[in-house]
């Protein structure tokens, strides 16, 4: 019989993902599903990138250049520097989603066996990202109870090794909607400046904030201008998850060197999703400023019922559109099956992550479950008096 690597065997599951084949069981019994479980907004793309699929009159649908158009990359530049980040078209690889921008640039810092630094609860993918790159995730713990602020900086220090290559962080984060202050970014930055390691910073949300805070990106801090490395993608920004666009942004001109040899391997990103993420490049503010009160205000409609029910814990994000609830059962995994194959309310249910797969420190987090409010309000409220019901029926 062929042997499967270790590597292989080692990937983890997706906690967001691994839950589909009972939903799909629920579905065949005619059950209603509320998906709280994955970050798919439901608001529709910018009209703009869909015309610009729909209505264009390309011939052949040729490869692109490795690190994307010089046109899409000078359009990328332009919307960083109008957000005070200073970078130019050649400090930017366009990628296949964020996801591949996050392989490239583990690759790029970090040889096999090397460690990076990670606050959690963190992005699930990154287990996978490592464990395909062959690094070593180091966690270091952020609680519920100080709705997951950054860590002390000692408890950085305390971690870095030899090995370290870098500090990862989401920023606004998911799964907890955390947003770091412009101290904190700050703070990140003495300590990998002081050993020499980069920070890498996921800014995917970086236009849904709340509640008037605003977003600092690590490279709008000039110390870090060889030290800092972005990951962007329009999934979210745009609600354009299945273009599969992203993007690896440094003005370290040895990482976009290196990230490119990556890029070339794999020859080019989507020419037609790049034809749509360029068009939503000039989607109007008022786009976001509707998408933001509307998230707001589903964000405020859930934590307020969630926050009703006796005995649950909800971390309130400052950005994104996810928050981590701790809930009164050991196990939210089998919590989170029960809830598809055994139990309904009035032939709904509801289908959540469970969040023990968005950190890598065993044993933490199984009495959680990430929620992203994608949905609108009036299924918010309605899936929160699922979860109250099924808390109240949950034999275990």
């Amino acid at each position: 019989m062929p042997v499967i690597s270790n590597k292989g065997k080692n990937m983890p599951e997706s906690p967001i993902r691994k839950l589909v084949p009972f939903a799909e069981k629920a579905y065949q019994e005619n059950k209603k599903v509320y998906h709280l479980n994955i970050g798919q907004p439901d608001i529709k793309s910018p009209q703009v990138a869909l015309d610009a699929v729909t209505k264009n009159k390309l011939s052949i649908i040729a490869y692109s250049r490795s690190e994307g158009s010089q046109e899409y990359r000078e359009k990328i530049s332009n919307y960083y520097k109008k957000n005070d980040i200073p970078v130019e078209a050649n400090d930017i690889i366009v990628s296949t989603g964020g996801s591949e921008a996050l392989l490239f640039a583990m690759g790029t810092i970090a040889d096999q066996g090397d460690e990076i630094i990670i606050p959690e609860p963190f992005y699930a993918n990154y287990n996978g990202f490592a464990t395909a790159s062959g690094v070593k995730i180091v966690p270091v713990i952020s609680k519920i109870e100080d709705n997951f602020a950054l860590p002390p900086i000692s408890e950085f220090e305390k971690l870095i090794t030899p090995r370290t290559r870098a500090i990862i962080i989401c920023n606004p984060g998911n799964p907890t909607g955390y947003l770091y202050s412009k101290e904190e970014i700050k703070k990140l930055a003495s300590i990998v400046i002081k050993h020499d390691l980069f920070l890498v910073a996921d800014e995917v949300y970086r236009e849904f904030t709340y509640d008037g805070a605003e977003h600092y990106s690590i490279l709008q801090e000039e110390s870090l201008s060889q030290n800092g490395i972005i990951i962007d993608s329009v999934s979210k920004r745009y609600s354009m998850c299945g273009a599969r666009i992203g993007c690896l942004v440094s003005k370290n001109k040895e990482v976009i060197a290196t990230a490119l040899k990556f890029a070339q391997a794999r020859l080019s990103p989507p020419t037609y999703a790049q034809i749509a993420s360029e068009a939503a490049l000039d989607t109007p503010q008022s786009y976001f400023d509707e998408v933001i009160v509307e998230y707001k205000d589903r964000r405020d409609t859930l934590i307020k019922h969630l926050q009703e029910i006796p005995n649950v814990k909800v971390g309130v994000p400052k950005g994104a559109f996810y928050c981590i609830v701790e809930l009164p059962v050991k196990n939210s995994d089998a919590f989170a099956q029960w809830l598809l194959e055994e139990f309904d309310l009035n032939g709904e249910t509801i289908m959540v992550a469970p969040a023990a797969g968005f950190y890598s420190s065993p044993g933490v987090g199984l009495n959680q479950i990430r929620i992203a409010y994608v949905l609108k309000k009036e299924d918010l409220i309605k899936a929160v008096e699922i979860l109250k019901e099924a808390l109240i029926q949950y034999p275990n």
